[in-house]
């Protein structure tokens, strides 16, 4: 009875301090949030583009029996007949996340000084901000000091784990295979541009692959047609061929190969982020809850001293 009685004048005596510090508390928060709220502010803008984009479908009737009759001639040709579209479209995304393609597309575009030295956007003239510390614009040199064995230009290697991390998201929907592919950027105009330019360069990349792989196992069979005086066997040879012709005509013809745009990027007119009210709100949550810590260590320690 009697420590039950105890606890309740602590905490009675820990109420009567709380509140006679209410000034103390109430001035902590509020240079935090002060202190928060000019942070936030700032924080440039960040804008998000994204595309909708759909698996192509293919018609697999033909190839499909031929797998079914010649499949094992046909591996050894280098000729993948039973390859469907689901296998397709997650190869497809391998890629498109792949180091060997995002940096060449990169490298390509004279993406890097936009991804690695940018630091905000000018609205009315539509213009990037460069970080001068990193990159110098008029003279196009890069300059950030750091350790070796890092250099002055960021590396293949650094932009590519820096776009993966902070600028592109892909996201594929296991029920109805649909793919959001989105970029983020200072500028919304760059973040869409990335995203058209992202889309024309994957499809281009896998339609290019699939009409080396189909010259390759072309030459292959023709060479194997020579060599046999088998009917049966010419006739096989001549379908695989047939099939692989037919699928040089396809990508030839498709723009949109393996990607099909549902709904196309647009210029984005609200900003992605930052959340500066979620961010002062947690400011605000911080510097109460650390000014009631500090009230209350004091408490304790004087009484415990006492």
């Amino acid at each position: 009875m009697k420590s039950n009685l105890q606890t309740d004048n602590e905490f009675r005596e820990l109420w009567i301090e709380i509140w006679s510090r209410k000034w103390f508390i109430f001035l902590t928060s509020l240079i935090v949030v002060i202190c928060a709220v000019f942070y936030a502010l700032s924080l440039p803008n960040i804008y998000k583009s994204e595309a909708l984009l759909a698996p192509v479908e293919e018609n697999n009737h033909s190839s499909g029996g031929l797998a079914s009759q010649f499949g094992g001639l046909a591996a050894i040709a280098g000729i993948n007949l039973s390859n469907s579209g689901a296998d397709k479209l997650t190869l497809t995304l391998e890629v498109l996340k792949s180091r060997a393609f995002l940096v060449e597309f990169l490298n390509e575009n004279n993406f890097k000084p936009i991804i690695m030295a940018a630091n905000g956007w000018n609205m009315s003239t539509n213009t990037i901000k460069y970080n001068r510390d990193i990159y110098d614009l008029d003279s196009k040199t890069w300059q950030r000091e750091i350790k070796a064995p890092k250099k002055a230009e960021p590396s293949d290697l650094e932009v590519f784990e820096f776009f993966i991390k902070e600028n592109l998201s892909i996201n594929k929907d296991k029920e109805t295979g649909l793919v959001l592919l989105s970029v983020k950027h200072f500028s919304p105009y760059v973040a869409k541009e990335i995203v058209d330019k992202l889309i024309l360069a994957i499809n281009k990349k896998r339609k290019q692959d699939d009409i080396a792989e189909a010259n390759k196992s072309i030459e292959y069979l023709r060479i194997a047609l020579k060599e046999t005086v088998v009917v049966d066997m010419q006739k096989i040879f001549y379908q695989l061929i047939e099939q692989q012709e037919q699928t040089k005509m396809l990508a030839s013809v498709r723009e949109q190969y393996v990607l099909k745009v549902i709904d196309p990027a647009i210029i984005a007119e609200n900003k992605h982020g930052p959340k500066r009210a979620v961010f002062c709100i947690l400011a605000l949550l911080f510097g109460v809850i650390f000014s009631l810590v500090v009230v209350m260590l004091r408490f304790f320690y004087s009484k415990h001293s006492n």
